[in-house]
């Protein structure tokens, strides 16, 4: 066979050369800059293999590019986008796809607790939804319409009988109030173990941690408050969480702020009930607000808990509770050169509606 005749674009005008090197300067579209850049090399001199070698493309690519230049000039850079093969599935059929992803595959006789895309594909093929399905077709219309693969949570409804009032005198105690709000918990026990966590690594190597160990420096317990007026947290670490322990805590919170009512909202652990913590409170201006069973997530400083679990404990391997209690430390000073008041809790939420029915966490 001989070689193929080589084809270059027509003559270029002056005006037309200097609009081609404006559009390979300025063009947005990928597809309209190579077939710029195609036509300005071809008008050049430069032959259509060579083009393609340096653009990486096919010759009959650039020589489809010439024709088209040469035929309808400036029109043939700009692509001419196609709508695409028509949607064999209907939304309909999509909506029913959605909806029986949702449902308990048992609900419609099948022998078994939740989807896989396969099973899923074959009850709908089955039971005449659709005559052919792939499975990669039901991910992206689940996908489209926001079905997700979502791992089951719990919730716990709350048994006190007073739920809504605790609760109403809470919110109100998040707003600013006549004393001092301090949110007060216990955090641990503090462990000494490897703690899984994440980090930045290259891929395929990431921070190894010993997995076996031994705990035998006992455990330690951390007492805090929040203070929601400057957003800090006050904190000790003792080996017991007795009452004892808390209220020696309380004592370094009154001594903080001597001249302030003070309210502490808390669980209902029963150190906190202990009859002396009770009278040293009442004899010190400082008001117990205690939350309503398994209601936990209405204590504001448990938010701030799970972020000193994060940043201070995640992926850790501390040898001693010196050393952990220094980590400790180290971030909560941290947090508290910036923290801000903390006003807002729950705003917009359900559990602001004078209606709120639910008792659940």
């Amino acid at each position: 066979m001989g070689r193929r005749r080589e084809v270059f674009v027509r003559q270029v005008s002056m005006a037309e050369g200097q609009r081609l090197q404006k559009i390979t300067r300025t063009a947005r579209d990928p597809v309209k800059l190579r077939r710029a850049i195609v036509v300005l090399m071809s008008a050049q001199g430069q032959p259509a293999p060579d083009i393609a070698h340096l653009l990486t493309v096919t010759d009959d690519y650039v020589r489809d590019v010439i024709h088209a230049f040469n035929e309808r000039g400036f029109d043939a850079l700009s692509p001419k986008w196609s709508g695409g093969a028509p949607r064999r599935i209907d939304e309909q059929t999509r909506d029913w796809i959605c909806v029986i992803a949702r449902c308990d595959p048992r609900f419609l006789g099948q022998p078994f607790s939740c989807w896989s895309l396969a099973k899923l594909r074959d009850y709908l093929i089955a039971a005449g939804y659709v005559t052919t399905i792939s499975v990669e077709t039901v991910r992206r219309v689940l996908h489209e319409r926001g079905v997700t693969w979502q791992a089951t949570k719990t919730w716990k409804a709350s048994t006190d009988p007073d739920f809504t009032s605790k609760m109403r005198r809470i919110l109100d105690l998040y707003a600013p109030a006549d004393g001092r709000v301090l949110c007060v918990d216990e955090f641990g026990p503090l462990n000494l173990q490897p703690r899984p966590g994440r980090a930045w690594r290259p891929v395929a190597h990431p921070v190894r941690l010993r997995a076996t160990y031994t705990r035998d420096q006992g455990v330690r317990h951390m007492i805090a408050a929040l203070d929601l007026a400057t957003g800090k947290l006050h904190y000790r670490i003792r080996d017991r969480k007795r009452w004892r322990e808390f209220l020696a805590f309380l004592k370094t919170l009154r001594a903080r702020w001597p001249d302030q009512k003070l309210y502490l909202i808390l669980d209902n652990f029963s150190p906190h009930k202990h009859p002396e913590v009770r009278a040293w409170c009442a004899a010190n201006r400082v008001d117990l607000v205690f939350l309503p069973t398994y209601a936990s997530w209405l204590n504001w400083i448990e938010a701030e808990f799970a972020a000193v679990r994060y940043f201070a404990l995640n992926g850790t391997d501390h040898r001693t509770h010196a050393e952990q209690d220094a980590a400790l430390g180290d971030y909560i000073r941290w947090r508290n050169q910036r923290a801000r008041p903390k006003t807002g809790f729950a705003t917009g939420s359900k559990i602001r509606h004078p209606d709120y029915p639910l008792k659940a966490a």
